[in-house]
């Protein structure tokens, strides 16, 4: 059949159609391949592989999770380059950002005589006001409110640690406070050696157990008037009296002159202020040895004013060939007076005053006196000194005493009063001191005291010896005594418990009673009760029960008045033995309570702030102050 003409232009449009149909799927979808195949090249070759690419029509996609929002712009831009800008579709995710971390909350907290002030980052829950009115409080002065807040909650241990600096600082009138979570760094200036023991002693009580405190407490030299310094060689051999430095090279160049001159055990000279000239040491030194070479006596120093006394046996000759050298040696600044004493006359009768301090307390004054009102002055100024009911008055009214008799028997009762127990005498020739004191100190205050008051070339001696059970502040057991004592109370007797309980059986209630008694004695101190257990049973419940049997230690100490604020009962478990696990042996060993003590940790100064830097230039430590030398042959 013949096809009409009309048809066959219609067929040859159709079939026109179609073959551009099929050449326009085949140019799409040549591009789609080539734009996926090209940009999926260029992102790998940048290490974005983690984008999907995905090419429709003339469109491609770009989906996946991108690590950053500056890594899914890269792989746009890397796309970009590769096709037409337009053409890409933007179906990338971004990882949600970590939660970000909370600050480092902290403060610092000065304070000096002027104010005190307040600087660094707290919580915004921490009431800012009431830390603001806690320390000024505290310490009755004007606060400088510099703090900054950040709306994260409080760390823990954060409230502890700002109360305790809160009640820290009233004890604190020049120092720097750092405050962290469960933590407070202080760093301050005592005002002498004993201030600087009694603060450390204070805040290492009053700390809460859980709380990490370190303790920075310098204490400058103490200032010594008259600078006084006192060398005696008798019969009892050579000792200081009283020992006086103005450095540490200074301290040690005296101490070996005393070694030389036949001062035997440690030798204690304290390092102070108020020395008269920078030859001091070099002064003493040579006093020192003039003495040694006459061979007894004695040389005291009351700032350049120095008198030195020859024993009584001397040679004429040796004490002016001696005396006459050291007069040119000394440095311009001091001036000796050189005394050799004549023989006591036989015929002089019994010492002229006499006060005896017993024991107990009771003070006895006999001899004589210039006239009746000086007599009602001395037992005035007895009863003054040891009590109305202690003083006895046997003294008499005699003429002819010297003139300064009143102000002899006066210093010699203010010397006794440094005594625990002793005896003054007085004579017209000399003052001599004798007896027992408590007090490390105390012959080194008598000398200063009877070097001011009784003036240059009065003869005196003071032969005091300290006895630590008289000491009030040695007496006491050192916190590490107090742990050593535990440990041996329950090394005896342990500390044992109802099996699988918490109860403390009735038979080491006695050990309780023996512990306590311990700690009455130590007062406030840092502990640690320590639980431990075996490893038998879950690790969980172990720790549980030794937290348990910890805490019913503590409970048992506070039902026999143990203070116990400064306490902490912690349960270790079984991560801690000391024996092995494998025999009942060992596994008793490990079941067991101990008492350890919670140390401050040991600072170094930061930094050169103002109160860093008066702490180190005052000198120091309280082991500077006063220091022990050793002899030559243990040097």
């Amino acid at each position: 059949m013949k096809l009409s003409k009309t048809t066959m232009t219609v067929a040859a449009f159709v079939a026109a159609a179609a073959v551009a149909l099929f050449a326009a799927n085949s140019s799409v979808q040549l591009i789609e391949d080539s734009s996926e195949i090209g940009v999926r090249s260029a992102l790998d070759d940048n290490t974005l592989t983690w984008a999907e690419v995905e090419a429709n029509g003339l469109q491609v996609a770009l989906a996946g999770t991108a690590p950053s929002e500056a890594m899914r712009f890269q792989a746009l831009s890397v796309a970009g380059s590769v096709v037409d800008a337009a053409r890409i579709l933007d179906h990338m995710e971004v990882e949600a950002d970590e939660a970000i971390a909370p600050p480092r909350f902290s403060a610092e907290v000065l304070r000096n005589t002027s104010g005190l002030s307040i600087i660094g980052l707290i919580p915004q829950s921490t009431d800012r006001d009431a830390i603001v009115e806690g320390f000024a409080d505290m310490s009755d002065l004007p606060v400088t409110d510099l703090l900054e807040t950040a709306d994260y909650p409080a760390p823990s241990g954060w409230e502890d640690a700002l109360s305790f600096a809160i009640t820290a600082i009233d004890d604190l009138p020049r120092a720097k406070l750092s405050i962290t979570a469960g933590r407070v760094t202080i760093t301050a200036i005592a005002n002498s050696a004993e201030a600087k023991a009694a603060m450390e002693k204070k805040l290492m009580g009053s700390a809460p157990p859980a709380l990490s405190l370190t303790l920075n407490i310098t204490a400058p030299r103490p200032v010594i008037t008259p600078f006084t310094l006192r060398f005696v060689m008798d019969e009892d051999g050579a000792r200081f009296d009283a020992c006086s430095a103005d450095s540490k090279e200074g301290q040690q160049r005296i101490l070996n002159a005393a070694f030389e001159a036949g001062l035997s055990g440690p030798g204690r000279c304290t390092i102070a202020m108020g020395v008269p000239s920078k030859f001091w040491a070099a002064a003493v030194e040579q006093a020192i040895k003039a003495l040694a070479q006459i061979g007894g006596g004695s040389v005291t120093f009351s700032n350049a004013d120095v008198t030195l006394i020859a024993a009584e046996a001397t040679s004429q000759s040796l004490f002016d060939t001696v005396a006459g050298e050291l007069e040119n040696d000394l440095p311009d600044v001091f001036v000796l007076r050189a005394i050799l004493p004549e023989a006591p006359d036989a015929s002089v009768g019994p010492p002229e005053f006499t006060a005896t301090l017993s024991p107990e307390g009771q003070v006895q004054l006999r001899g004589r006196l210039s006239d009746e009102k000086m007599r009602e002055v001395t037992d005035s100024f007895a009863r003054a000194k040891f009590g109305s009911d202690n003083v006895y008055t046997a003294a008499r009214v005699v003429s002819g005493l010297p003139a300064d008799w009143s102000t002899r028997v006066l210093t010699g009762l203010q010397a006794l009063a440094y005594l625990n127990n002793g005896a003054i005498t007085v004579t017209p020739a000399s003052i001599a001191l004798s007896g027992m004191s408590g007090d490390q100190n105390a012959s080194d205050t008598i000398a200063q005291l009877m070097a001011s008051r009784l003036g240059q070339g009065t003869s005196f001696d003071i032969n005091v010896k300290y006895l630590e059970e008289l000491d009030p502040v040695a007496s006491l057991p050192t916190p590490e005594e107090c742990e050593g004592r535990i440990g041996d109370i329950i090394s005896a007797a342990k500390i044992v418990f109802e099996p699988g309980s918490a109860t403390i059986d009735s038979t080491a209630l006695t050990t309780m009673d023996s512990i306590a008694e311990v700690l009455q004695e130590c007062g406030s101190i840092r502990l640690e009760i320590q639980g431990h257990t075996d490893s038998q049973g879950r690790e969980g419940m172990n720790l549980s029960l030794s937290q348990a049997r910890a805490e019913s230690v503590l409970n048992e100490l506070r039902a026999r008045r143990v203070l116990t604020g400064s306490f902490l009962a912690k349960g270790y478990g079984e991560v801690d033995p000391i024996a092995q696990n494998d025999t009942e042996e060992g596994r008793e060993a490990n079941r067991r309570i101990e008492f350890r003590l919670i140390q401050p940790e040991a600072s170094v100064p930061e930094g050169d702030s103002t109160l860093e830097s008066v702490a180190e230039s005052s000198d120091i430590d309280a082991s500077d102050d006063t220091s022990d030398a050793e002899g030559p042959e243990n040097e």
